[in-house]
């Protein structure tokens, strides 16, 4: 198992097989602070939520945590009163593993809709975690938390705040029913930062804007959507409070760059894709026309197909851009593929462009920049190609 070059002072965290994949893969996560930590979360907002997030998002108000219980392959979501005993139970479980009490907990579940958590297995793995519990825990269980991602992801900064320098770090899973409205699949922040709730708050609204929202794999909001962000204070000194506290800045800017390479690595995982595509989208009339364009260009299995195929078929891009009714000047309207002008006032660049955008498109990371000619509007979004065996893992997911 590949560990993450890091440990987070004041964190603890394991990750085992209890069960509830019939793979026997790793399937059970515990990331604990050694004290009372400081925390901000934002779920999901589908209608559609599983019991863990119902649960975490109340218990998340309170800014305060000693830790996160996660189990993948079961999301416990559509289990009516059931999903919510059992949601609890983790949390009480966890909470009686490590001494502490059961409201101090956060849970998450991820995998299959509408299946019961087997709970005899869950309290094992959760006991199993608990014993296991190791500061450079975090490799096991970003494992542990993957349902169809082929690899763990793991991300870490460490910046200056004064004399001090502090540790940001992150976990995160999820390659499939991806483009959240708030966050990303499941994620897991953890910093030795002194910092108070309200300012994580802030800080975590803001990265996930500049990072996790800038995601989509397939155009579908999970159930179970979650990003925590908790904070220790290991690091000692003053707090941040607010956008004005020394190192307030920088400290924000290391979340980001966390979150960010996270949600890279999500899109580049994406289920069955070969290749990480970033969608830059400028010269829009504004900027919520800029990102709706991106999210069009990001989302069309046309084009998503051309990518997997090499195929740098421009006028697929333009056809999505149009038939979103977003503004453009065609007569302005340029495209560029891994940086190749394929379409330059609203002019094909011709059968020789063709070809070296054809040979650039074989790179594994692909960038698209389109230019509307109406204004200032830029977005930009991470997607990945859509491939045969997005449609093979999707067809068999449940059996």
């Amino acid at each position: 198992m590949t560990k993450p070059p890091f440990f987070v002072p004041g964190f603890r965290a394991a990750g085992v097989a209890c069960g509830i994949k019939p793979s026997g893969d790793p399937d059970l996560a515990l990331i604990v602070a050694d004290e009372v930590a400081s925390v901000a979360g934002i779920f999901t907002r589908s209608t559609v939520v599983g019991a863990p997030v119902e649960l975490s998002r109340e218990r998340v108000r309170t800014g305060r945590t000693r830790g996160v219980v996660v189990n993948s392959g079961c999301s416990n979501v559509a289990m009516g009163e059931r999903g919510r005993r059992d949601a609890a139970a983790m949390t009480a479980a966890a909470a009686r593993a490590i001494g502490v009490e059961a409201r101090e907990m956060l849970v998450s579940s991820t995998g299959v809709i509408g299946e019961p958590l087997p709970m005899a297995k869950v309290r094992r793995g959760i006991k199993a975690a608990a014993d296991a519990l190791a500061r450079d825990g975090f490799g096991a269980a970003a494992r542990a938390i993957m349902t169809t991602d082929t690899v763990p992801k793991h991300a870490s900064a460490r910046v200056k705040l004064g004399r001090r320098e502090v540790t940001v770090a992150g976990i995160a899973k999820g390659v499939g029913m991806i483009e959240p409205d708030m966050a990303t699949m499941l994620a897991y922040l953890v910093s030795d930062a002194p910092a108070t709730p309200a300012f994580l708050r802030g800080v975590l609204r803001e990265a996930a804007g500049a990072s996790f929202n800038r995601l989509t794999v397939d155009g579908e909001g999970s159930t179970s959507d979650t990003v925590l962000l908790m904070a220790s204070g290991h690091a000692g000194g003053a707090p941040l409070r607010n956008a004005k506290s020394p190192g307030a800045k920088r400290f924000a800017d290391a979340v980001t760059q966390v979150a960010s390479d996270l949600t890279k690595q999500l899109a580049r995982d994406g289920e069955g894709a070969t290749k990480l595509v970033e969608v830059c989208v400028t010269g829009a009339r504004n900027h919520r026309d800029a990102e709706r364009a991106a999210r069009r260009i990001a989302n069309s299995m046309l084009v998503k197909t051309a990518l997997f195929g090499g195929d740098p078929n421009w006028g697929r891009i333009l056809q999505t851009v149009g038939a979103g009714r977003i503004p453009l000047r065609l007569d302005r309207t340029s495209v560029r593929l891994c940086g190749v002008s394929v379409l330059r006032d609203g002019a094909s660049a011709g059968p020789a462009a063709r070809k070296r955008a054809e040979k650039a498109l074989q790179s594994p990371e692909v960038r698209i920049e389109v230019d509307l000619g109406t204004g200032r509007g830029r977005a930009a979004i991470w997607t990945c190609d859509l491939t045969y065996d997005y449609v093979k893992i999707n067809a068999e997911y449940t059996t």
